[in-house]
């Protein structure tokens, strides 16, 4: 079940709410605990033991945390069990095939590989069970002594699916006591509508050019309809994601959570360091505090930065997929990075901005097509049509890329607009006024009524 399905918005929501709403202050995280646990149940009908694990983490994770606070001598063995536990889950289910395939281009070497299907949402729950486990560790947040009040942290359905990841000590406080009111909930379903229709008419509608090629064949596109294509994918991950994220924060508001954003414009940035400090914000946010800083950060010798830094992006791409499509993704953008900070790039960027936006421009679609396409054959034909290489196997209609330019070419202009701040800007103006809730009632109806035509495909990132 999705948040941009009929489902969801007609069924699951109404009857949380109506629940969640009249149970006093002190019951509300049950509430929490058991909608979520129920929607997490509805993700995973066809493999109900998904459903145990997933519990047996909150257990597990919840005494690993009382059992780090008590024995402060032996914190560091609670510590590293809680890690070693969480991790070997996340490795079996995303990672065994791919090693297993890896092994067995070893001669004589024949392991035998089976379709393990990945747990819905495991990447986000194992690295919330992690940052709070090691926040307690550092004394950074206080054990919880409520496994209802655990419980509701990890499982809280806004965000378990595909994040923001959200850490303990973030919403600690609120957890024990927060605000409802009023604005919050109106400000929330405000919120959620915004993302509802960046998912479903702008996301979902401009994914479909992507598809499109892919039945055609990268073999037999034009190089101007190849670079569309992965302008289209570039601006569909975008605003499916942010789409999605947007949604969660609202939710989380009309529950009395303020749950971080995850997008500041990345679309804007000059830089590849710019644009990875404004996308997926609490992704890279728990790379650094986790990862980066432990290993001495910047505050280190040049060679030592640079090693922590390709580890942090070494680990970004296999987080995002087991493929070597995502580590090379990692590994290119790490070296992106470090140009950018050793050879001027980024400061030279900052200074002549135009010139920065058109290299972003480039840059963006060229990397998220490493990201997109994870059979290397299929990569090197996609990159030969952007550079205008014609394969000799394939037939290429001429002058295509005018057709679907003409399908598909008011979704490009609406992705360049939302790209910007202007959007935003004018809905903080009007978003109260009767003009703002006039555009949110159009944008909600005009999403139902797309999802009633089919229109609800499940969000990317539910894959990672």
């Amino acid at each position: 079940m999705v948040f941009s399905s009929l489902k969801f918005i007609f069924i699951f929501l109404p009857a949380f709410f109506i629940v969640y709403g009249f149970v006093p202050p002190s019951y509300k995280n049950a509430v929490l605990f058991l909608g979520s646990i129920i929607f997490y149940c509805m993700g995973v009908l066809e493999y109900p033991v998904y459903i145990w694990l997933f519990l047996l983490t909150i257990v597990f994770n919840f005494i690993i945390g009382e059992f780090i606070a008590a024995f402060r001598k032996a914190s560091k063995v609670w510590l590293t069990i809680g890690i070693t536990f969480n991790f070997l889950w996340l490795i079996f289910f995303k990672y065994t095939r791919f090693i297993f395939e890896n092994i067995n281009e070893i001669p004589v070497v024949n392991l035998p590989l089976k379709n393990i299907v990945l747990p819905i949402g495991i990447s986000f729950y194992t690295f919330q069970n992690v940052s709070y486990i090691i926040d307690v560790y550092r004394r950074k947040a206080v054990a919880e002594t409520s496994l209802i009040d655990y419980g509701a942290y990890i499982s809280m359905f806004p965000q378990l699916i595909a994040g923001p990841i959200v850490t303990y000590s973030t919403v600690a406080q609120q957890l024990k006591k927060r605000k409802h009111t009023a604005e919050k909930v109106d400000n929330g379903l405000k919120t959620f509508t915004v993302g509802l229709g960046l998912k479903v008419i702008l996301a979902n509608q401009i994914g479909g050019l992507w598809e499109d090629i892919s039945m055609i064949g990268y073999e037999s596109i034009s190089t101007p309809l190849a670079w569309l294509g992965i302008l289209a994918y570039s601006f569909q991950i975008y605003f499916d994601f942010w789409g999605y994220s947007l949604m969660a924060v609202g939710l989380g508001e009309i529950m009395g959570f303020d749950i971080p954003k995850n997008f500041d414009h990345p679309y804007t940035s000059v830089s590849m360091t710019e644009f990875w400090r404004r996308w997926h914000i609490t992704l890279g946010s728990w790379f650094k505090e986790y990862i980066y800083f432990p290993l001495g950060g910047s505050r280190t010798t040049t060679l030592k930065t640079v090693r922590n830094s390709l580890i942090v992006w070494a680990f970004t791409g296999l987080w995002h997929g087991a493929s070597w499509n995502f580590i090379i993704w990692g590994l290119v953008l790490f070296g992106i990075l470090m140009l950018e900070k050793f050879c001027g790039v980024k400061s030279f960027m900052e200074k002549y901005r135009i010139a920065g936006h058109i290299y972003m421009i480039l840059l963006i679609p060229l990397s998220w097509l490493l990201f997109a396409v994870t059979d290397f054959s299929q990569l090197g034909e996609y990159f030969l049509r952007l550079i205008g290489v014609r394969s000799q196997d394939g037939f290429v209609f001429e002058k295509d890329y005018l057709k679907y330019l003409g399908i598909y070419g008011k979704y490009f202009i609406a992705g360049i607009l939302f790209s910007t701040k202007l959007p935003e800007i004018i809905y903080k103006k009007i978003k109260d006024s009767y003009i703002g809730i006039a555009l949110l009632l159009a944008v909600f109806w005009m999403s139902v009524y797309c999802m009633y035509q089919g229109m609800d495909d499940p969000f990317l990132y539910f894959r990672f």
